[in-house]
């Protein structure tokens, strides 16, 4: 019963908050970052940046709707302290979505999908993963590092 379920959440597609997709099934001898992989990729890319937009928007509406001139002072932090938190989320997403735009530029070059500092295949798993990643695991890996020892 167990290998029956796990058969059935395999075959599913990935669920996360910023996309949801069918993972990439490789044909065989299939060239990397062929167009079928560019194609599934841009896919991917934009059905987020899309999501990420129509957040922006929802928030847009939100404030304007909800803002309100609370006579108590607690219940007016209050409200300017959730505007605060959700603009701060708007603002990550806004650098992700520049990181989206930026990713969809080198799929249009051809040079999605290789690691900016080797230059080797990223690979197909970690890039659905991360589809703005611009480095393989090891070298990626190997910038943490440094990072943590030079800013502890």
């Amino acid at each position: 019963m167990a290998s029956t379920a796990r058969k059935k959440s395999s075959s599913k597609a990935v669920d996360s908050p910023f996309k949801n997709f069918t993972p990439y099934k490789l044909k065989k001898s299939e060239a990397y970052m062929s167009d079928g992989q560019a194609a599934h990729f841009t896919d991917i890319l934009t059905k987020w940046r899309l999501k990420l937009m129509e957040e922006v928007d929802r928030t847009v509406h939100h404030m304007r709707d909800e803002a309100a001139n609370f006579p108590d002072p607690a219940d007016r932090a209050t409200q300017e302290e959730e505007f605060s938190i959700e603009l701060r989320t708007r603002d990550r997403e806004r650098k992700l979505i520049k990181k989206i735009d930026q990713t969809l530029d080198r799929l249009d070059q051809n040079e999605f999908g290789y690691c900016d500092t080797c230059g080797v295949e990223i690979g197909l798993r970690r890039l659905e993963a991360r589809p703005t990643a611009a480095q393989c695991v090891d070298c990626k890996s190997l910038d943490e590092i440094k990072e943590k020892q030079l800013h502890g």
